[in-house]
């Protein structure tokens, strides 16, 4: 139950930036296999603990959404790619573990309207790549065709009806059905290449630094702490609440070594060629809901995500799904993400406090800047490019620094 309710969020990411850095379809298919891979190491390292790392606690880590701009941002620029997105991780990692003490204080700066804003940035910014999606690829021959609108269509619509009538479980895999109904559809039109995945062998090993080795750029490492640190103060909030779900509350000690396997989540996913990991909020609802509390079954799920990881036609098969498939999914998944936004900032007390609406409001103009134009930033020196062309960065950094004023 925990591997197929995380399995969604976690194969989307890969996906994304596969689709943005117009890869081909094993180098799609092989980071599908590196994030399954990483997203096992990490759930292993926090759930049985290791010295300092992992709060011990029945947990699945995913990649996270807040970093995929970034990332995305950072492997478009010259001379960096991919190995650049992994030497950030790696760095940023690095950088943040020994700042997990000051997570306390980081909460009187990343406000629920700052992380809100975030958040709902997020959501904002990745709905272009929905779009496009579910038309069938920004460069697809038949972008917007009947065929494409009618998959994305029945995409959304079986999302809408698990969620609506099937049973509690089930509600929690709504959108993997729905990608599963979809893709099944796709297949029975013919429409689906599986040429990559004919090609793909039966099994391989996921190796540290496929693409070659890392590249440490520092605005590129600046632009992912700034990530972690807001996946810190989030994951703080996680684990509180999975303890209590539990029956575990926890301490400080063990939010400590909790948020340490965050910041070596970043550097496992920057090792393997994926990116920085968190616990995943559907999974601790799983938790809650089935009652089951021994972290032992979120070791046997990551041991089920190491074994996917090992065949490469199974990642193929995932990266074969046809866009328009993709993007059904992917206009609730990302819709959800902006409306988990919306609830935080609903606490924010946004209706008395002019100070509030007014960090929402320029944030989310400053945040949208690269979704709106590409070429707002075309003269700014090219060193400021991982964080100038990422909607999201910028929009945090802005409600920091008014937050702060």
């Amino acid at each position: 139950q925990h591997v197929l309710t995380l399995y969604a969020g976690a194969i989307t990411v890969p996906l994304i930036v596969a689709s943005a850095l117009k890869l081909p379809p094993e180098h799609a298919a092989y980071l599908v296999s590196a994030d399954l891979f990483a997203c096992g190491l990490v759930t292993l390292l926090q759930c049985l603990g290791v010295g300092p790392f992992g709060i011990r606690l029945p947990i699945m880590m995913g990649v996270t959404f807040v970093g995929v701009m970034p990332a995305i941002a950072i492997a478009g620029q010259p001379g960096l790619g991919l190995q650049g997105v992994d030497g950030a991780g790696i760095a940023a990692g690095l950088i943040v573990i020994p700042l997990v003490s000051f997570v306390g204080r980081l909460r009187s700066v990343l406000t629920p309207t700052v992380t809100g804003t975030a958040m709902l940035l997020i959501g904002l910014s990745l709905m272009g790549v929905a779009i496009d999606w579910a038309a069938g690829g920004q460069d697809a021959v038949d972008y917007g065709s009947p065929a494409n609108l009618l998959l994305a269509g029945i995409t959304v619509a079986t999302i809408l009806l698990v969620t609506r009538f099937a049973a509690s479980f089930l509600q929690n895999c709504a959108i993997l059905i729905g990608m599963a109904v979809g893709y099944a559809l796709a297949i029975a039109l013919g429409i689906v290449d599986f040429a990559a995945v004919g090609t793909a062998p039966a099994l391989q090993l996921v190796t540290p630094f496929h693409f070659g080795l890392p590249i440490f750029d520092l605005a590129a490492i600046a632009s992912m702490v700034i990530v972690l640190l807001i996946t810190l103060v989030e994951s703080s909030g996680m684990l509180m609440m999975l303890g209590d779900a539990v029956g575990r509350p926890v301490s400080t000690r063990d939010l400590s070594r909790g948020l340490r396997a965050d910041g070596m989540g970043a550097v496992i996913g920057g090792l393997f060629n994926s990116f920085p990991y968190t616990s995943y909020a559907q999974n601790i609802a799983l938790a809650s809901m089935t009652g089951v509390r021994s972290r032992l079954v979120c070791v046997g799920a990551a041991a089920i995500l190491l074994g996917l990881a090992l065949f490469p036609k199974l990642s193929a098969l995932v990266a074969a799904m046809p866009p328009s498939v993709l993007g059904g999914a992917a206009l609730v998944l990302f819709g959800m993400v902006a409306a988990s936004g919306i609830r935080s900032l609903a606490t924010t007390g946004l209706a008395s406090s002019r100070e509030n609406v007014m960090i929402v409001a320029v944030s989310l103009g400053v945040g949208l800047i690269p979704t709106m134009s590409d070429r707002f930033f075309a003269e700014a020196p090219v060193v400021l490019a991982p964080f100038l062309h990422s909607g999201v960065l910028l929009g945090i950094v802005t409600a920091i620094a008014l937050n702060l004023l």
